[in-house]
Order: C-alpha cells, then sequence, then structure tokens
C-alpha cells in the first residue's frame, strides 16, 4: 500500500531551506522525543557536493555485499525492490541497512544504480555501507549519506524491502520524513513538519539576538544572562 504524502511541494521546499540544525533545535520545541534521537549519528557523512538539504520520503531495505549467491556471479533480479520504492511518494530516499559485520564490504550504490534510482524518482540515498563512483552520483544530483567508500560493488544484495532499518543510529521506517545536509541525516515527526519553518525562522531570530548582543560593545555576562532569560 502507497504511503500518502503529508505535505505539499510548497512545505517540501520550506523545509528544503532551512539547515538539518535548525530543524532539530525545532523539533525539540515539540517534546515529541529525547534529544539524544532521532538522528544519525557521526558514523554516517554525507558524500555528496550539494548545497541544499535533502528532504524526501524513506525507501527502506536490507544490503549484503560479502556473501556470493548459491547460483551464478551476482544478484541480479532487484525489480521486486525496485516496485517497493515506487510505493513510497516522491522525493524519494533509498535508506538501506548494510547487514555485513562490518558494514562497507562492498558498495551497492555506483553510477549505474545511481541513474537507475534517479529513474524512479529518489533524490537520495542513505547506507551504514559503502558507496562508490562519487563523481558520476554528483553529475546525478543525488544527495549521498554512507559510512564509507569501497572500490567494489562485491556481492551486492538487497533484500527485506520496506523492513524498520537501522543507520547510523537512526531508526526508519518506509515513508518517514527524512531531513539531511553535512551534518547528517534527521527523521522529521510528520506530525509537526508543515509547522516547523514558523518555528524556525522564531528560533532563528533568538538566536540572531543572542549573537548580535556578544559582538556589540554592550556585552556583559549580567546582561547575556538577562537576555537568555527573557528568551527562555
Amino acid at each position: 500500500m502507497a504511503v500518502e504524502p503529508p505535505l505539499s511541494v510548497e512545505q517540501l521546499a520550506a523545509l528544503r531551506r532551512i539547515d538539518t540544525c535548525m530543524v532539530s533545535n525545532a523539533i525539540e520545541t515539540f517534546g515529541l522525543r529525547l534529544r539524544n534521537t532521532g538522528f544519525t549519528d557521526a558514523s554516517i557523512r554525507r558524500m555528496s557536493e550539494h548545497g541544499l538539504p535533502m528532504v524526501g520520503y524513506a525507501a527502506t531495505a536490507c544490503l549484503r555485499t560479502g556473501e556470493p549467491p548459491i547460483t551464478g556471479g551476482s544478484y541480479t533480479d532487484r525489480s521486486g525492490w525496485w516496485k517497493s520504492i515506487l510505493s513510497v511518494p516522491e522525493p524519494r530516499i533509498v535508506v538501506l541497512e548494510d547487514l555485513d559485520k562490518p558494514p562497507g564490504v562492498g558498495a551497492f550504490l555506483g553510477d549505474v544504480h545511481g541513474a537507475i534510482l534517479s529513474a524512479l524518482g529518489c533524490i537520495g540515498y542513505v547506507t551504514d555501507g559503502a558507496i562508490r563512483e562519487l563523481p558520476r552520483l554528483d553529475d546525478l544530483g543525488l544527495h549521498v549519506f554512507a559510512g564509507s567508500v569501497a572500490v567494489s560493488h562485491a556481492y551486492a544484495h538487497i533484500f527485506d524491502f520496506g523492513s524498520v532499518v537501522k543507520v547510523g543510529g537512526l531508526e526508519v521506517r518506509p515513508g518517514d520524513l527524512l531531513h539531511g545536509d553535512r551534518h547528517g541525516v534527521l527523521n522529521v515527526p510528520k506530525e509537526v513538519a508543515e509547522q516547523i519553518p514558523a518555528v524556525a525562522a522564531r528560533l532563528h531570530q533568538e538566536e540572531k539576538l543572542i549573537i548580535d548582543f556578544c559582538g556589540s560593545k554592550e556585552f556583559s555576562i549580567e546582561k547575556l544572562g538577562q537576555l537568555l532569560k527573557r528568551l527562555s
């Protein structure tokens, strides 16, 4: 069953104009989860060079690259997975949990599979495993987050389409709304997603007051404490 998108194109664009740190700050104001949850840890790094944040809906699966198939030299039929991706609304972000220990024996995503995912309406790719052929992925405009890079695809095998996965400490379900930039990847609760831009704008103004005051001739510890108390 397809997951219905909760946000309009305009609302998604508004989220795309905010950096992930400020989105995280805005989410905290709603008290929906602990502040040390809902985002990837430092093992996941942005490997692409795109400026604007990545915003889209998660299409999940699991990955192994370290073991060959029972017959043949590679895993070839991925049509079931591709159909699973299409059950998630655009813009789509593929999220693959690499179950090899350690992850990253080989890289599933490279130029060919990058082109296929782009054709399927995917704008991003997140894995705790490896990727390869980075220049071509940049040419395709994909936002890519990974734990490492590798020279070979090894025995890349996709399975458990649409499962709950965990990448860089972040649990991701099919259809989750994700936001990512150079700081990492964040899960945005859908119930407050459309309110995030307005809250972020207010928080930005509050931060600007503090930053401007710290650079002014009026600065003192006492006055700083008063300002912080007023804004709290």
